[in-house]
């Protein structure tokens, strides 16, 4: 995988995924966990849920404090409840995912893939709680506001979503995340130039992202016609593949 810390699964198209994590750790049992959540990883990869839990519940042993390890159960519980649209199974996911926030209120992974399991099973009303409670309760936390307008973006709330990136970019401009969510926000309503300058901060945060390097690949050609030639307005708009950060 490109990032060595984090296994995809397809959700919805608001969240997109949901990650599973693995964080260094100094020693003692925390190694132990963290290598027990890059093995539950790995067989998360290769399909294997059931042993990849095994791995994630011996990590939770090791480190009951490590959140990320929880984080992981709940994600593979989702998985596999939405893959064979089993209640119990989401209901199992829930209860992990609140463990999570239990010991990391934090979590911008847990929070995302929590709310999107309420979407799921038709509590909307709950994930918007979930995200506007987190956002009240941590003010300085740009991912919160992120997250809350992929939510209402999501519900089609355009107006609201863009006040909330607004918000996000106002308290941490180094936000990948909100300038690449500001991005895909203002393509989907046609702002085309906007979006691409969008997409392009994010790029320079982020460095090389496919997804992101993509869009810049595809609004240059909608934008200003071939990559390096010039645009409408004489100047040239090229992405620059010199930078270097971590995906979003």
């Amino acid at each position: 995988m490109a990032d060595p810390s984090h296994v995809r699964a397809d959700v919805c198209r608001w969240c997109g995924v949901l990650c599973l994590i693995v964080v260094g750790a100094a020693g003692g049992c925390n190694l132990v966990a963290t290598g027990q959540n890059m093995q539950g990883s790995r067989l998360y990869e290769q399909g294997q849920y059931y042993p990849a839990m095994e791995k994630f519940q011996q990590a939770m042993a090791s480190d009951p404090s490590d959140a990320n390890a929880y984080y992981n159960l709940a994600a593979t519980l989702q998985q596999l409840g939405t893959a064979n649209k089993d209640p119990v199974l989401l209901q199992q996911a829930e209860t992990v995912y609140n463990q999570c926030l239990d010991r990391n209120p934090n979590h911008t992974d847990c929070h995302r893939a929590l709310a999107v399991l309420l979407v799921q099973t038709d509590r909307t009303d709950r994930a918007f709680a979930l995200l506007k409670n987190w956002a009240i309760r941590s003010p300085q936390n740009a991912d919160a506001r992120v997250e809350l307008a992929r939510l209402y973006e999501e519900f089609g709330d355009a107006k609201t979503a863009e006040l909330q990136l607004q918000q996000a970019i106002q308290l941490d401009q180094t936000n990948k995340r909100a300038w690449a969510a500001m991005g895909y926000l203002r393509e989907s309503n046609g702002d085309l130039s906007q979006a691409l300058a969008n997409y392009q901060r994010a790029y320079a945060l982020n460095g090389y992202d496919p997804t992101i390097a993509n869009r810049i690949a595809a609004l240059n050609r909608t934008v200003a016609g071939t990559p390096g030639q010039p645009a409408a307005d004489g100047s040239t708009r090229t992405v620059d593949a010199s930078t270097s950060g971590a995906r979003y």
